[in-house]
């Protein structure tokens, strides 16, 4: 089973009642985008399988709009865009392969990240960790800058839930903290996060600053969502 629990027993967290209507019991963060900026990371692993096909490579802002639906399908479009007609299987198998030796050459925490879940954890509350990114490299990632720690659920997008947008993981892990819909918060920044938590029904915060953001149409948003540009303002999310 590809969720991996921390080893303290997670107990039913309680709200200060003078904050019940509008604090969060659970907040479910996305990685790539949100936590870290893995744009060049990424795009140079994908740049390399698609030379591994004799293939030129593509603009690097190019690839990270192909990122946040899994590492399947970065590589399909990929694939799409450079016009090479290689197997998707063998493509991933050896994009994963490039990945896995550069997940954090240029990869960094957003600035702010840290302090932020640090205050967090501070609180009365669950804390997970919801990508479509394959689970060990996201755990990987998460060793190497000391964010691990804050997580008590880790969700990858290779293990037995659907990938998002469908809803199962992030469910899963409310069930698990006791969290009702209106006091969940998804904190993402793509227009898959985006429909994530409209298809969980639960609330939802969009990071502008994440290389996610720009794809969102301006018709995808309801005006509920809260919308912040560095990290530090997730805090106000989370306590609003």
């Amino acid at each position: 089973m590809r969720c991996q629990y921390l080893s303290r027993n997670v107990s039913k967290i309680s709200v200060d009642k003078g904050n019940a209507m509008s604090a969060a019991r659970g907040v479910i963060f996305d990685l790539d985008g949100t936590l870290i900026d893995s744009r060049r990371d990424l795009a140079d692993s994908a740049n390399e399988m698609l030379a591994s096909y004799g293939a030129p490579p593509l603009a690097d802002e190019a690839i990270v709009r192909m990122v946040g639906a899994g590492a399947a399908q970065l590589v399909a479009r990929a694939l799409a865009a450079a016009h090479v007609a290689a197997p998707v299987d063998d493509a991933l198998t050896r994009f994963l392969a490039m990945y896995d030796h550069r997940l954090t050459h240029y990869t960094r925490p957003y600035d702010g990240v840290p302090e932020t879940l640090e205050r967090l954890e501070a609180g009365p509350l669950a804390m997970a960790l919801v990508t479509n990114k394959p689970l060990d490299q996201s755990i990987h990632i998460l060793e190497a800058f000391d964010l691990l720690k804050y997580f008590r659920w880790r969700i990858g997008g290779d293990g037995p839930w659907p990938r998002k947008p469908v809803p199962d993981g992030l469910q899963s892990v409310m069930r698990e903290a006791s969290a009702e819909n209106s006091a969940t918060l998804l904190v993402g920044d793509s227009a898959v996060d985006l429909q994530t938590g409209r298809n969980a029904g639960v609330r939802i915060c969009l990071a502008r600053y994440g290389f996610g953001f720009a794809d969102i149409a301006a018709g995808a948003l309801a005006g509920d969502e809260v919308i912040v540009d560095s990290p530090g303002e997730i805090l106000d999310a989370v306590f609003r």
